[in-house]
């Protein structure tokens, strides 16, 4: 019995559409989780958030463990009421973190030692500590295993090591999560490019047992072919009663090539870290809002959406303030763009239940699949 019930209501191929029930509410999938890294999805309010569509979203244990500290969020009650999010969160498990940020970091099989990017301090990281932070300090719904993300280009015998050591991690997380009504643990699919590994990856998964199961390893610099290389496989090897979460991803095009795979979860940081550098994304493709043919576009982003930011000002306005470089310019577009990525999982959401999404991909394809 797992901790969350996973109904699937649809499938097309192999994508599916359900919902994911969790204590603090619903998530329908495929989802959208937006990033809310040191416990604020950027420029944005929580409201905002929630009204773009959002169920979820995710925190990072490896930027709040640093700065405030996990144990400060835990004194002020838990990482929902710190933020007032009310939803579900999922938290990351700090390892991907430790390895791209972190100035000095050394791996063994018990723990990862690492200086903090803030200040130099001295950090452990174990697959128990992590468990803790998430789970018991900062409160997350939804907590991941701590592993190993080996970069990207990576030789199979270096990519099998860290494929092994995070299964064995990841067992020692659930050891260490233990059973838990009202959270979940998901653990995570390993093995670089090579389908053998994602493959005896899968198998230890499986054999451990977790309530939910991630795709991590990619969106590491391979690219978007070798991506959906990967997921040609790699979601069918997970269990298929279980939420798959594809890690990191992406751009609205990986997010349809992923979704017609068969994943149902993802999160990126791209939304607001494109509207804080004038860039929206739309149903056309991403536009720059820095061009100076907006200079007297006086259409909105888009005049069918729900969201003031897509909705109610025009390209004109939103050109003048990104090359004013003011504030409102960051947070209208990043505004905007969550509320696309949301109205795009919607619509394919919509395009499963109704046996269409093959049409949905060949349509999407052709708008996005050009040079920005």
């Amino acid at each position: 019995m797992t901790a969350f019930p996973f109904d699937i209501s649809a499938t097309d191929g192999a994508a599916r559409t359900g919902v994911l029930k969790t204590s603090r509410g619903d998530i329908r999938t495929p989802a959208f989780m937006p990033v809310g890294t040191a416990g604020t999805v950027k420029a944005l309010t929580v409201d905002q958030v929630r009204q773009t569509g959002a169920d979820i979203i995710l925190g990072n244990t490896y930027h709040l463990m640093l700065r405030p500290t996990a144990e400060r969020v835990a004194r002020l009650g838990g990482l929902h009421r710190f933020m007032r999010w009310d939803g579900p969160i999922l938290t990351d498990s700090g390892g991907f973190q430790v390895m791209s940020l972190s100035g000095i970091r050394k791996m063994s099989e018990e723990a990862v030692t690492f200086q903090s990017h803030i200040d130099g301090s001295r950090h452990v990281l174990s697959p128990e500590r992590s468990i803790e932070i998430q789970a018991d300090l900062l409160g997350s719904d939804i907590v991941m295993q701590l592993d190993e993300c080996v970069a990207w280009p990576a030789e199979e015998a270096r990519a099998a090591d860290g494929m092994r050591l995070s299964a064995r991690w990841g067992a020692r997380s659930k050891a260490a999560f233990g059973t838990r009504e009202t959270q979940a643990l998901f653990g995570i699919q390993q093995g670089s490019t090579f389908e053998t590994l994602r493959r005896e990856s899968s198998e230890r998964l499986t054999e451990t047992g977790y309530d939910g199961y991630a795709i991590g390893g990619l969106a590491v610099g391979e690219g978007h072919e070798a991506m959906c290389e990967v997921l040609d496989y790699a979601p069918g090897l997970l269990p298929a009663d279980r939420p798959r979460y594809l890690m990191g991803v992406g751009k609205p095009i990986d997010l349809v090539e992923a979704v017609w795979r068969g994943v149902d979860m993802f999160d990126c940081v791209l939304p607001t870290r494109s509207g804080r550098h004038g860039q929206a994304w739309t149903w056309e493709g991403s536009i720059n809002l820095k061009n100076a043919r907006f200079a007297e576009d006086e259409s909105p982003l888009d005049p069918a959406s729900d969201c003031p930011a897509s909705r109610d000002y025009s390209r004109a306005y939103l050109h003048h303030l990104v090359k004013a470089e003011e504030i409102l310019g960051q947070v209208l577009l990043s505004w905007h763009n969550i509320a696309f990525f949301q109205a795009l999982m919607a619509a394919m959401r919509a395009a499963i239940a109704e046996g269409r999404l093959e049409a949905f991909r060949r349509d999407f394809r052709a708008r996005h699949l050009k040079p920005d």
